[in-house]
C-alpha cells in the first residue's frame, strides 16, 4: 500500500519500553528526513535472557489522518548482525549480548530505527513454572474448560482451569501417573512433550512443534528438574494492549502488542503468550499471534487479550468510508445539531458521523404507533387508537401517545410480566399459586405507580416478613439457594455474570472466588421460618460472613470491586448491600438497567448480551452508555423518564428501512432494527385479528397472555414461540429465533384453524356483515393487523380475491391467515 501523499507521513516502531512507559523515543519522519524526538530521555530498551521476545509494531500516519499498521509491509534489518533475529511479522528474539540498532524500511524509502540492548543470553536461566510454564498451558488450550481444565480433567489428567492453581498443576504433572508425564533422564520422551507435539496419540492433536518457543521452554524446565518457584513468586499486576483504539478500514489488519507489568515493577512483552478473542468474529478476527483482521461490516469491535488472569481490550472503529470526517464534531455529536437535542440523538449522531453512516429517515405515523404500542404495552393498537392517531395533526402527537400509554394499565401489566419472568416468578406445582399472583400484582403496582427503580430493587433485596405482608419476599422464596441469590443480583441489577467465580477465577473478568464469597456473605444471616403454609423471612442476630472456598477463612461482606463492609451483628447486612447496589456511585447499577431497556426498545443492547457487561465486552457506544446512565441517575431512577428519553428520540423514531449506505450497520443504530414479536404478544395479536381469544386455566375470560402472572400456563403456542420457563435470571431464556415448528404452527395447526374458523370470530362476523362496503371491512382488517391502510396494490388484489364471495366466511379466513403470516405482522418494525 502506497500513501496518497508520500510527503506527509510518520513511520514509527513501538516496542516494549514505550508500552510500559519506559522512555522509548517517539520517531517522526517528515518527507525524507528522520527526526528522533527523545522527550523521555532514554534511547534504548533492554531484551534480557534467551526467553525474551519483543513484538515490534510499525505504524504509518497517512495524509488523511489515518494511522495504519505497516508491520508486515516493511523490511526489518539489525546492525550489527548476529545479536537478534527478526521475523517478517516483527517478532524480535535475542541471539547474543550487545547493543543493536533495529531498522524498518518501507518500499518508498521511509525508515525508522530503535536501539535495543540485549543481555543475559549466555547465562542458564531457571524456568519459572508459574510465570512461563502455566501460561503455555493456557496459550495452547490445555487448561481450558473443554480439555484438561474441566472439573473431571481429560483422559485421567487434570489441570486447574486457566492455570489459577499453579501449585496443584505442578503436583499433578510431577507426582501423578508414576512420574511418567515428565522425565528428567530423557526430557524429549516425557509424555507432556510427546503428546503436545502429537508424537504420541493425543486427543487434542498437535498443539505446537519441536521448533517452537513453547516446546523449548517446557523441555528446559523438565531438564532443570521440574522445579516449582521458590520464595516470593512474581505475579502479574496488570496488562496493557497497544494500540488500545484504532480506526481501521474494512479488510485491513493491525498487529497488537501486549505488555505485562509484574508485582516487582518489571515489565515483559507477552504478545505471543497472551490469548485473544474477538467479541464479533464477523466484524474482526484475531490470530493467536495478535494480528487483527477486520471484515466488511461497519461499527465498533473489541478484541480481548488475556494473560495470567488479567484482561485488556483493543477496540477498532470500522467506518463506512475510511476518510476522517471533513468537519470537526461538535460537543453535541453533530455540527448542525442544536444544543437541546436529547442525549440519545447527540451521541448516536456523533457515532454515525464518525463512522460516515447516514441515518434512515423518520418512520411514518402508522409504523410509530404500532411500534411504540407494542413496546410499551405488548399489544397492538386498537382500531380507535389507530384512527384517532392517524387523523391527529398535532405536532406532539407522538409524545402524547407515549404519555397515554405510560399511564395505562396495559403498560404496568406488560412490564410486570417482563420483570416477573427474569425474577423467576414461576410456580412449583401444577396449578397457579397465591405467591405468583401476589408477586405479579406487587410488580404491577410498582410500575403503575412509577416506583423509582432504586426503591424497587431495595425492596427486593431487603425483603422480610411473610408473602402476605410483603409480596417482595416472593423472590427469596423462589431463589432459595444462596449462590443463586448472589448470581441473580449480580446479573440482574449489575450486569455482571459472576457464576464462574463460584468455583474459580472468572476467565474473562477480574472477579475471584473471594469476590463471590464476599457477596454471598450478605445473605448469611437470612433465616426462613415456616408455620403451616405461611413462610416468613427474618434476619438472625449474627455477624455476616462467608468462607473462602479455598482457604476456609471467614470473609466479610463486600460489593464487587468495593471495600469490605463492617456491620453490627444485630443489623441486617442486606441493607448495606442495597445501599451499595443502588448508589449513584456504583459503576454497574444504572448502566445495567439502561442497557436492558435500550435493548427492549431498540432491538439490540449497547452491550450484547444485555446482562454481560464485562470490561472485555465494551458497549458499541460508550459515550451514549455513560450519558444514559447519568441521565437515569439524575432523574432519581425514574423508569418512565428513561422510556420517554428513548421513545422521543430520533433514533427510536427512525424507519427500519435500510439505506444503501447503512444496510451493513448492525451496531450503531443508524436505523430501527426490526424484532420478532414475543410469544405472548404474538398470541394476543393473533387473537385480536382473528377475533377468537385464548382461554387460560384459572384466569378470567379475556385475560391476555401478557397479563399472565407466571409462565406455568399450559400453552403449546407460547412454548413453541420461545416463552421462557423462568428458571434463571437471564433474558436469554426467551428465544426470538424462528424455527420450522413456528412456521408450521402458524400455517396449518389445529389451534390456528380453530381461531380462523371460529363461529364468533372476525371472519364469520365480516362475512355476515352486509351493511358495510367490502372495502371498509378490508381497511379495518389492515388497521387491526398492521395499524395502517392497505396500499392501492393490496386493496386491488384483496378486492379481486374476495370478488363475489364477500359474504362467505372462507375467503375472509384466507385473508386473515395471510395477514398473520406476513413478516410485517410478525415483526415490530
Amino acid at each position: 500500500m502506497t500513501p496518497t501523499n508520500p510527503q506527509s507521513f510518520q513511520l514509527a516502531i513501538r516496542a516494549l519500553a514505550l508500552l510500559a512507559m519506559l522512555c522509548l523515543p517517539a520517531l517522526h519522519c517528515v518527507a525524507d528526513t528522520l527526526q528522533i524526538d527523545n522527550t523521555e530521555g532514554a534511547a534504548a530498551t533492554e531484551l534480557v535472557g534467551t526467553d525474551a521476545r519483543l513484538q515490534l509494531i510499525v505504524s504509518r500516519s497517512e495524509s488523511n489522518g489515518l494511522t495504519t499498521d505497516w508491520t508486515r509491509q516493511v523490511t526489518f534489518t539489525a546492525s550489527p548482525d548476529g545479536l537478534v533475529s527478526i521475523d517478517p511479522s516483527g517478532l524480535v528474539t535475542p541471539l547474543a549480548d550487545g547493543t543493536v540498532n533495529l531498522s524498518a524500511t518501507s518500499d518508498d524509502g521511509a525508515n525508522a530505527t530503535v536501539t535495543l540492548v540485549v543481555s543475559g543470553t549466555g547465562q542458564a536461566q531457571p524456568v519459572s513454572f508459574c510465570g512461563q510454564v502455566v501460561p503455555i498451558f493456557t496459550k495452547l488450550g490445555c487448561n481450558g474448560g473443554g480439555c484438561h481444565g474441566k472439573i473431571a480433567g481429560q483422559n485421567g489428567f487434570r489441570l486447574s482451569l486457566l492455570g489459577f492453581e499453579p501449585g496443584e498443576d505442578h503436583k499433578r504433572l510431577v507426582a501423578e501417573s508414576r512420574g511418567r508425564r515428565v522425565s528428567l533422564a530423557s526430557p524429549d520422551r516425557s509424555l507432556l512433550l510427546m503428546k503436545t507435539i502429537n508424537a504420541m496419540p493425543h486427543g487434542g492433536g498437535a498443539r505446537t512443534d519441536r521448533d517452537s518457543h513453547e516446546y523449548r521452554v517446557l523441555r528446559r524446565w523438565i531438564s532443570q528438574g521440574m522445579p516449582y518457584d521458590q520464595g516470593e513468586i512474581r505475579t502479574v499486576s496488570s496488562i496493557r494492549c497497544y494500540p488500545q483504539v484504532r480506526r481501521m478500514a474494512g479488510g485491513s489488519e493491525q498487529q497488537l502488542s501486549v505488555i505485562a507489568t509484574y508485582s516487582d515493577g518489571s515489565v515483559e512483552d507477552v504478545t505471543r503468550a497472551a490469548v485473544y478473542e474477538s467479541n464479533d468474529t464477523q466484524m474482526a478476527e484475531v490470530s493467536a499471534t495478535g494480528l487483527v483482521q477486520t471484515g466488511q461490516l461497519v461499527g465498533d469491535v473489541a478484541v480481548m487479550a488475556r494473560y495470567q488472569g488479567h484482561v485488556t481490550v483493543f477496540r477498532a472503529e470500522i467506518p463506512l468510508r475510511i476518510e476522517m470526517p471533513s468537519e470537526s464534531i461538535a460537543a453535541d455529536g453533530d455540527p448542525a445539531a442544536p444544543e437541546s437535542v436529547n442525549v440519545v440523538d447527540r451521541f448516536v449522531r456523533k457515532k454515525l458521523h464518525s463512522l460516515g453512516i447516514p441515518a434512515s429517515p423518520p418512520c411514518d405515523d402508522a409504523t410509530y404507533l404500532r411500534r411504540v404500542t407494542l413496546d410499551l404495552t405488548g399489544r397492538l393498537p386498537t382500531l380507535d387508537e389507530t384512527n384517532t392517531f392517524l387523523a391527529d395533526d398535532a405536532a406532539d402527537k407522538r409524545a402524547q401517545t407515549v404519555e397515554r400509554l405510560l399511564a395505562s394499565d396495559d403498560y404496568a401489566s406488560f412490564f410486570a410480566r417482563k420483570w416477573g419472568v427474569i425474577l423467576r416468578n414461576r410456580r412449583t406445582g401444577g396449578s397457579l399459586q397465591v405467591s405468583n399472583m401476589l408477586f405479579h400484582h406487587w410488580l404491577k403496582e410498582s410500575f403503575r405507580d412509577n416506583k423509582p427503580y432504586d426503591q424497587l430493587v431495595d425492596e427486593l433485596l431487603t425483603a422480610s416478613g411473610s408473602l402476605f405482608s410483603n409480596p417482595a419476599t416472593a423472590w427469596l422464596s423462589q431463589v432459595t439457594d444462596q449462590n443463586e441469590r448472589v448470581e441473580d443480583i449480580s446479573q440482574l441489577f449489575l450486569g455482571q455474570r459472576i457464576q464462574c467465580a463460584r468455583c474459580h477465577h472468572h476467565p474473562y473478568e477480574k472477579w475471584s472466588q473471594e469476590d463471590y464469597a464476599r457477596m454471598s456473605a450478605f445473605f448469611s444471616t437470612i433465616s426462613k421460618k415456616t408455620q403451616g403454609t405461611d413462610v416468613t423471612f427474618v434476619t438472625r442476630i449474627a455477624a455476616p460472613s462467608a468462607k473462602h472456598p479455598k482457604t476456609g477463612q471467614n470473609v466479610s461482606p463486600a460489593g464487587l470491586d468495593a471495600e469490605a463492609i463492617q456491620t453490627d451483628a444485630a443489623t441486617d447486612p442486606r441493607g448495606d448491600l442495597s445501599d451499595w447496589v443502588t448508589s449513584p456511585e456504583n459503576p454497574f447499577f444504572a448502566k445495567a438497567l439502561v442497557n436492558r431497556y435500550w435493548k427492549h426498545f431498540l432491538g439490540r443492547g449497547l452491550v450484547e448480551p444485555e446482562d454481560d457487561m464485562r470490561v472485555t465486552n465494551p458497549p458499541s457506544n460508550p459515550e451514549l452508555m455513560d450519558a444514559l446512565a447519568a441521565s437515569f441517575v439524575e432523574s432519581n431512577y425514574d423508569l418512565k423518564a428513561l422510556i420517554r428519553l428513548i421513545c422521543h428520540s430520533d433514533v427510536y423514531n427512525a424507519s427500519s428501512d435500510a439505506l444503501a449506505d447503512n444496510v451493513i450497520d448492525r451496531r450503531s443504530h443508524s436505523r430501527y432494527y426490526p424484532k420478532r414479536l414475543q410469544a405472548e404478544t404474538l398470541l394476543d395479536s393473533i387473537d385480536v385479528v382473528t377475533g377468537a381469544s385464548t382461554a387460560f386455566a384459572g384466569m378470567p375470560a379475556g385475560t391476555r397472555a401478557v397479563e399472565l402472572p407466571d409462565t406455568g400456563f399450559n400453552s403449546y403456542f407460547l412454548s413453541v414461540f420461545g416463552q421462557p420457563d423462568s428458571k434463571t435470571a437471564c433474558e436469554c431464556e426467551r428465544s426470538s429465533e424462528a424455527n420450522l415448528a413456528q412456521s408450521l404452527h402458524l400455517l396449518n395447526s389445529e389451534e390456528m384453524q380453530k381461531k380462523l374458523t371460529h363461529d364468533q370470530g372476525r371472519a364469520a362476523a365480516f362475512a355476515a356483515d352486509t351493511s358495510r362496503p367490502i372495502e371498509a371491512k378490508i381497511r379495518e382488517l389492515y388497521k387491526l393487523a398492521l395499524s395502517r391502510e392497505p396500499n392501492d396494490g393490496e386493496l386491488k388484489s384483496t378486492l379481486s380475491y374476495l370478488g363475489e364471495r364477500e359474504n362467505q366466511k372462507e375467503p375472509w379466513e384466507d385473508l386473515i391467515w395471510a395477514l398473520v403470516n406476513s413478516k410485517e405482522f410478525l415483526f415490530n418494525h
